[in-house]
């Protein structure tokens, strides 16, 4: 279900002339009864609102003094959201003749042609105010306080989020608010600029359009309808913007240790969590610890409880990364088991998470695992997980995956792995000059290359994890020297320094000769930046730099790159006894 708020507009919208009929009435009930959160936003006073409409604790919430006041029909309890105008504005337009004249708790309302008497006093008293216009009518309110502000402040009561909502409406002051929610519509005798600017446009009248949209609702067309103004930019082909839906997709990123997953992966979640959606991250390893603008459960001594990642995720504002870098890799698909069903029950009650995102997902679902309890991306909203290897993940949730992105040299091969993993033809590769990405879709007989549009802050990668984490074993750096006498394994940044400084004269050249440090952080860390500066101190002659030097000049480049700790972490994923 991709949207459980209906929020609707008052007069003209839900009601004809101030009244709202008895069909309307009936569908909002269904609405309420199937679990939706039902929001009144009006620019209507809330005593004449209340005066004409007999039915307000049908509502969870009303908005009323467009944006200006947060009423709980319920409880019976008002808020104002914002500061009122002066009492001296209503009272020289009172003075001044200006009839009808409306004081709320926030808002000061008349209609046309006393907006001329508005504007007037406003500038003569020096008041920041603005005047907002429906259909006649002349609304004053403190800047910034539109309908909008006031549905995000209902929402915000409630743990909801506006990616949730479907609002309804028909004037001039409805702009900012169905902007504001994920899908936008107007009844069919909405103004024609409002119109032009939604999302959809129902076909029938005031009520009997708002009783039209909650039938869309409820059978769960409304989810069908596709919203590219929410579309996620991912790269370009040619002048060409390519762009993903940020709802029903599932999307694998796939490539080579080192080959940009994690590029294509932070450029897709800035996006995302910058225009408001909720991630869930699962992190088997600890790679999205330093992310930043994210709440993070979990390091290498705790495995965060299930009950703790559902807490955090109660508030919409939340994005968090699920750190599993304590939790044994056997124990894994375990707890993501645990985890998932909890995950779409809250997004069934609240409307969110708005995408789950999976770190090396074959650790959580590997190719044992016969079934998923999800049948539908858009059970989870969006779904994207990344992998090495495609082949390696359990059918099941291969079957979710509808759009795949390759990174690497060679996109063909890792394109026939995953489709022969789906019982699927390999796809035609359509090269791009400049591409550095391959994106496949379902439905397509030909994948085309792309040029990513990177994000606009370039995280840095697994810093914490490389300086002073603990990577597994088959990423890991090992000095066995000329003879291979030793085997001793660095874990990280850290040690492999540490470790440096302690080898014999013999074993540190074997490897550097040999072009091994360079290679190891370039394909194991990813790092080409830092790997180039390494090779170019392992291709100095013997002559240039003594074995002291070399190991200086190594660690000062790390150094330079990584804050590397007083001491290292203790914990390894790999040691039988934890």
């Amino acid at each position: 279900m991709r949207y459980n708020v209906l929020a609707c507009d008052y007069d003209e919208t839900l009601a004809t002339d101030g009244q709202v009929d008895d069909g309307t009435i009936e569908a909002l009930e269904r609405l309420s009864r199937a679990g939706f959160k039902l929001l009144l936003v009006t620019g209507r006073e809330l005593d004449d609102l209340l005066s004409v409409f007999p039915h307000p604790a049908l509502f969870d919430l009303i908005v009323a003094e467009n944006g200006g006041l947060l009423y709980d029909p319920r409880q019976r309890t008002c808020d104002a959201l914002a500061a009122p105008p002066p009492a001296e504005l209503a009272e020289r337009l009172r003075a001044e003749g200006v009839s009808p004249l409306g004081v709320g708790q926030v808002l000061v309302a008349t209609r046309e042609p006393h907006d001329v008497h508005v504007l007037g006093l406003i500038r003569e008293l020096g008041l920041e105010l603005q005047v907002i216009y429906n259909k006649g009518a002349v609304m004053v309110l403190p800047p910034g306080v539109n309908k909008a502000t006031g549905l995000c402040a209902a929402l915000g009561r409630l743990s909801l989020s506006r990616h949730s909502v479907v609002a309804v409406g028909d004037g001039e002051n409805d702009h900012a608010f169905l902007t504001a929610a994920e899908c936008g519509t107007a009844v069919a005798n909405a103004l024609p600029a409002l119109k032009d600017a939604c999302d959809l446009c129902l076909d029938e009248s005031n009520g009997r359009g708002v009783t039209e949209l909650a039938g869309l609702l409820l059978t769960g067309d409304l989810d069908e309808l596709d919203l590219p103004r929410h579309h996620v930019l991912l790269g370009h082909a040619g002048e060409e913007e390519v762009r993903l839906p940020s709802y029903g997709i599932g999307l694998l990123v796939a490539g080579p240790s080192g080959s940009g997953k994690s590029t294509v992966t932070t450029a897709l979640l800035e996006r995302l969590t910058g225009d408001g959606y909720q991630c869930a991250i699962v992190d088997p390893e600890g790679d999205y610890a330093e992310y930043p603008g994210l709440t993070v459960l979990g390091d290498p001594d705790r495995v965060p409880a299930v009950d703790e990642v559902v807490h955090v995720l109660e508030q919409p504002d939340h994005s968090v990364v699920i750190n599993l870098i304590g939790l044994q890799l056997r124990d894994r698909p375990a707890y993501f088991a645990e985890l998932l069903p909890r995950l779409t029950g809250l997004r069934a009650k609240l409307g969110h998470p708005h995408w789950l995102i999976l770190d090396e997902a074959h650790h959580l679902m590997p190719a044992e695992v016969r079934e998923v309890p999800i049948r539908h991306p858009g059970d989870l909203g969006g779904l994207l997980m990344i992998t090495v290897h495609p082949d390696a993940l359990s059918p099941a949730a291969l079957r979710l995956v509808t759009s795949t992105i390759v990174v690497g040299r060679e996109p063909g091969n890792t394109l026939a792995a995953f489709a022969t993993a789906r019982g699927l033809d390999a796809p035609t590769l359509r090269p791009a000059p400049k591409g550095d990405l391959a994106l496949w879709q379902d439905g397509t007989e030909y994948a085309r290359e792309l040029t990513l549009a990177p994000a606009r802050a370039e995280r840095t990668r697994h810093r914490r994890k490389y300086a002073a984490g603990t990577m597994a074993k088959d990423k890991s750096f090992y000095f066995t020297g000329p003879e291979e006498r030793l085997r001793l394994r660095a874990r990280n940044l850290h040690t492999f320094v540490e470790l440096g400084e302690g080898v014999d004269d013999d074993t540190w050249l074997h490897h550097l000769r040999r072009g091994d440090y360079s290679a190891w952080i370039r394909d194991k860390l990813g790092d080409a930046e830092l790997a180039d500066e390494v090779a170019a101190v392992e291709s100095a002659t013997e002559g240039d730099l003594s074995p002291r030097e070399s190991r200086q000049r190594v660690a000062d480049l790390i150094g330079a790159r990584y804050t590397l700790p007083a001491e290292p972490t203790d914990f390894d994923p790999d040691h039988q006894d934890r």
